[in-house]
C-alpha cells in the first residue's frame, strides 16, 4: 500500500509543475484501477470485504488533491484560480513527513474522509482552518469566530458522544431492517409479475432507503474519530455553537429531504464529491458533468454496475438541472406552491435516486439490466426527453454570467457608498460656510423640542 504514496511524492517533486498534476492523477488512479481489477476478478468477485483497496482509494483521493493544490499554488497565476483554489493552493512543497503524515494518518485510512491539505497541516500546527472563517452564516457568527479565534478549539466531547449514538443507531437499523426489503426481491420474476406497478416503486424506495444506513455507520464513526483527535473544528454558528463539520461526510436529514438530485449529491459522500470537483469538474473544459460521473466510477472500483449507475446519473443530473432551471422559478410566487413543488421533486428525487444506483448494489450487468427492463427503461427516457425538451444554458455561459452579475452588483455598491460620502463631504461644506444657517437650525430644533 506503501508504493503510491511513494511513486506520488517522487512524481510531485521530480516532474515539472505544469503537468505534475496530470501524471499524478493517471498513476494514482492507474494503480488504484490496477488493485480493484486484480480484486474483483481474481479474488471474489462480488463479495463486500474489507482489504486494502478501501485505504487505497483515500490515498489516492489525496494524493491526486495534494499535487492540484501543488499546481495551483507554484504553477499557476493568482488571477487564474477561483477563490477556493486560493485558499487551498499550496504554496511550498511539503517535506517528506508531511507528506505521509498528510496520507498515512491514522485518523482517517480506513474510511477517511479526505481533507486538504492545508486544513490538515493546520490541524497539525494548531492554527485555525484557512476555511473555518468563510462558513459562517451572518456577521454575528463571524464577529464570534473574530473574538474566538486566538482561543483553543471548543471540547469536542459532546459532539463525538452524539455521532457515535448516531453511528451505531444506523448500524442497528441495518442490521434489523436490510433483511426485510432486500435488493434482489426488485428483479424477482415472481415479484415482477404479481406485484402492480405502484407497489414495485414504494418496495424499491424502502430496499434502498435500508442500504443507506451502513453508510450513515461508517462515515459518521470516521468522523467521531478525527472529532475525537481534535479535527475537524469549523468555527462557530450563528448563535455561538460550535461547529464540527469541517470534514464531515453526510448530512443526514439533507439526504432523506432532498428534493433535488443535486442536493442529494451534495449531501452524501461529501468529501468526495469535493475532491471530483476540485479535481475533475472546475478544470475539465469539455463536458465536465459526464467526465465527473467517468472519473467516480473509475474510482468506485471495476464493477460494471458502477458504471451503469454513473452513466444514468448523467442523464438524470442533466434532467434535474433542467427542472430547476426551467420550472422552479414558477413556483416560487407563493409558500403554498413552493410546498407542492417540495413534495412533487421531493418523491421524484428519491424515486430516480433508487432507479439510479440499483446496479451499483447488484454490482453485475445482466441483474441490473433485468431491473431496467422491468422498469421499460422508463427513468431513462423520461430524463433524455427532460433534458431535450428544456434547455439549460452551457457552463461556461453561465459562469460568465454570474461574473458579470457580481461585478454589477459590486459596482452598484461602490456606486452607493461614493454617492453617500459625496453627500456627506457636501453637507460639511455647507456647515463651514454657513455656520450661522447651523446655529439657526440647532437653535430651531432646541425650540421644537
Amino acid at each position: 500500500m506503501g508504493i503510491v504514496p511513494d511513486c506520488g511524492y517522487g512524481w510531485t517533486c521530480h516532474q515539472c509543475l505544469l503537468v505534475v498534476e496530470q501524471y499524478c492523477l493517471v498513476v494514482a488512479l492507474g494503480y488504484l484501477s490496477f488493485c480493484q481489477i486484480t480484486r474483483v476478478y481474481v479474488f471474489d468477485y462480488g463479495m463486500y470485504s474489507a482489504d486494502f483497496t478501501g485505504p487505497m482509494m483515500v490515498i489516492t483521493q489525496k494524493i491526486t488533491s495534494l499535487a492540484f493544490e501543488i499546481h495551483d499554488g507554484m504553477a499557476r497565476k493568482e488571477e487564474q484560480l477561483t477563490p477556493n483554489q486560493k485558499m487551498l493552493a499550496i504554496r511550498r512543497m511539503p517535506s517528506l513527513l508531511e507528506y505521509f503524515s498528510y496520507n498515512c494518518n491514522f485518523m482517517g485510512i480506513l474510511a477517511g474522509p479526505t481533507c486538504s491539505y492545508n486544513d490538515y497541516i493546520a490541524f497539525i500546527e494548531g492554527s485555525p482552518s484557512p476555511r473555518r472563517h468563510l462558513r459562517t452564516e451572518v456577521e454575528a457568527g463571524r464577529r464570534a469566530n473574530h473574538q474566538r479565534g486566538r482561543q483553543a478549539d471548543p471540547s469536542p466531547n459532546m459532539v463525538v458522544a452524539r455521532k457515535l449514538a448516531t453511528s451505531f443507531l444506523s448500524l442497528l437499523v441495518f442490521l434489523s431492517v436490510c433483511k426485510v426489503f432486500p435488493v434482489e426481491r426488485n428483479i424477482d420474476d415472481h415479484f415482477i409479475a404479481n406485484t402492480p406497478f405502484y407497489a414495485q416503486v414504494v418496495f424499491l424506495y424502502l430496499s434502498m432507503l435500508t442500504t443507506r444506513p451502513k453508510y450513515y455507520f461508517v462515515w459518521t464513526l470516521a468522523d467521531a474519530i478525527n472529532n475525537a483527535a481534535g479535527f475537524g473544528f469549523n468555527g462557530y454558528d450563528s448563535d455561538g455553537s460550535a461547529r464540527w463539520d469541517l470534514i464531515s461526510n453526510l448530512r443526514i436529514t439533507n439526504i432523506e429531504l432532498a428534493t433535488s438530485f443535486k442536493m442529494f449529491l451534495d449531501n452524501w459522500n461529501i468529501q468526495t464529491a469535493h475532491w471530483l470537483k476540485r479535481v475533475c469538474y472546475e478544470r475539465c473544459p469539455y463536458n465536465p458533468t459526464a467526465a465527473t460521473f467517468l472519473l467516480s466510477a473509475m474510482w468506485h472500483g471495476a464493477y460494471p454496475g458502477y458504471y451503469l449507475t454513473f452513466l444514468t446519473g448523467i442523464v438524470v443530473t442533466l434532467a434535474a438541472r433542467a427542472v430547476r432551471h426551467n420550472i422552479r422559478p414558477h413556483f416560487l410566487g407563493s409558500p403554498s406552491h413552493k410546498l407542492v413543488y417540495d413534495i412533487i421533486t421531493w418523491a421524484g428525487t428519491q424515486i430516480a435516486i433508487c432507479y439510479t444506483v440499483v446496479p451499483f448494489v447488484l454490482l453485475s450487468v445482466e441483474p441490473s439490466l433485468k431491473f431496467y427492463r422491468s422498469w421499460c427503461f422508463s427513468v431513462h427516457i423520461a430524463c433524455v426527453l427532460i433534458a431535450l425538451a428544456l434547455p439549460v444554458k452551457p457552463r461556461h455561459l453561465r459562469l460568465k454570467e454570474q461574473q458579470r452579475q457580481t461585478q454589477a452588483q459590486q459596482l452598484g455598491v461602490s456606486s452607493h457608498q461614493d454617492n453617500h460620502h459625496h453627500h456627506h463631504y457636501s453637507h460639511h461644506l455647507q456647515q463651514q460656510h454657513h455656520p450661522q444657517a447651523t446655529d439657526s437650525n440647532c437653535i430651531q430644533k432646541d425650540k421644537t423640542s
